[in-house]
């Protein structure tokens, strides 16, 4: 990937579109948001492929992601608390638990941080 310099921060052209990367959100998505977001949807991705694999009848998957921040140790992550939002029908909290497990093993973004960014998933159920 090419990142270029503009005012205020850095872009890339991807695929989609660009993406315009800044310290100051007036210019762009932070780099802390953007590490936040892989691990969010990493992780909602690798469970929305576990729960279809297993024939989950799943409609909706939602991701709420809290960071802790250290500002002494210049502003680095610090924890980042996953809440996933499940919505489907006869959802089984077993099976999404054993579901979680597989994700937190399979989601390359988690693995990259284990070790330096503590990592927390919990999630709720709604039917639907």
């Amino acid at each position: 990937m090419k990142y270029t310099m503009k005012e205020g921060g850095f872009f890339t052209e991807l695929p989609y579109g660009r993406l315009d990367i800044s310290g100051d959100e007036a210019y762009g998505i932070r780099p802390y948001q953007l590490m936040v977001s892989s691990i969010a949807v990493c992780s909602g991705g690798v469970l929305r492929k576990i729960l279809e694999k297993q024939r989950v009848d799943v409609k909706d998957i939602e991701v709420q992601a809290g960071v802790e921040r250290n500002e002494e140790e210049a502003n680095r992550i610090e924890k980042v608390a996953l809440h996933f939002t499940i919505t489907g029908t006869g959802l089984s909290e077993k099976k999404i638990e054993k579901a979680m497990v597989l994700t937190r093993k399979n989601c390359s973004m988690v693995q990259s941080v284990i070790g330096s960014i503590e990592v927390t998933e919990t999630f709720e159920l709604k039917e639907g």
